[in-house]
């Protein structure tokens, strides 16, 4: 793992797991249901599949309306109400252990940063502005477009990244906590860390592909402070 981290030039970050627990106080499962309520308010069902009924994943109920309808009034109105969602959730969400100091030691060795993440750009920055972290990724903030399509597993959001950074994809790092993390760092020519916060996530990383594999931040922020880092 030193290795893969020592010689990376800029860091980016997946936001709802490597950085915070962002529904920890405003879980994800209620916000599943005030959407389904809302497809139901616009008399739109018929466009929820089976796992679009039951998924406690607001964004499987954002792109099945998206994917059916693209472009439509409807998305738009589920992406708003989302983004809504996030920011009330990043304003009491908890931090992931060792996340902040860890942030704060890449920059201090020279590293850039950058959050790429399916989640509101608003919110990422709401919840890094209320932890004093949000200077350190300033201008590097790449969340959710309209275009769901261009969610990860898609590499939009990492492309941004590279190129607000000025950072070749073989000099980054991404450090994601899913397999369309793992896809996204793969399509766009990055590295990847995958970061489990329990045994569970750990295999499942590991039985989508990710070769290094972390349970805690502590470990990384270890490597990050040895002498010889950078």
């Amino acid at each position: 793992m030193y290795d893969l981290i020592s010689s990376a030039e800029c860091v980016l970050f997946d936001f709802d797991g490597p950085v915070c627990r962002l529904f920890s106080g405003h879980p994800s499962a209620g916000i599943a249901q005030r959407m389904r309520d809302l497809v139901a308010e616009h008399g739109q069902e018929r466009l929820l599949g089976e796992e679009a009924r039951s998924t406690g994943d607001p964004q499987v109920v954002l792109r099945t309306v998206a994917a059916a309808r693209p472009g439509g009034e409807l998305a738009a109105l589920l992406e708003r109400a989302l983004t809504e969602e996030e920011m009330r959730a990043a304003a009491v969400a908890r931090p992931t252990p060792y996340a902040d100091p860890l942030v704060q030691t890449l920059a201090a060795t020279g590293r850039r940063l950058a959050v790429t993440t399916n989640n509101s750009a608003r919110a990422a920055e709401l919840y890094l502005t209320g932890r004093r972290l949000a200077p350190y990724f300033s201008g590097h903030i790449h969340g959710r477009r309209p275009d769901t399509r261009l969610l990860k597993p898609h590499p939009d959001c990492l492309h941004r990244a590279l190129e607000s950074t000025g950072t070749r994809p073989e000099r980054a790092l991404m450090i994601g906590d899913s397999p369309v993390d793992l896809l996204a760092a793969g399509a766009a020519g990055v590295r990847f860390l995958g970061y489990a916060r329990n045994g569970g996530k750990a295999e499942q990383l590991r039985e989508a592909g990710a070769s290094h594999v972390v349970t805690s931040l502590q470990d990384v922020l270890t490597a990050v402070r040895t002498p010889t880092f950078g």
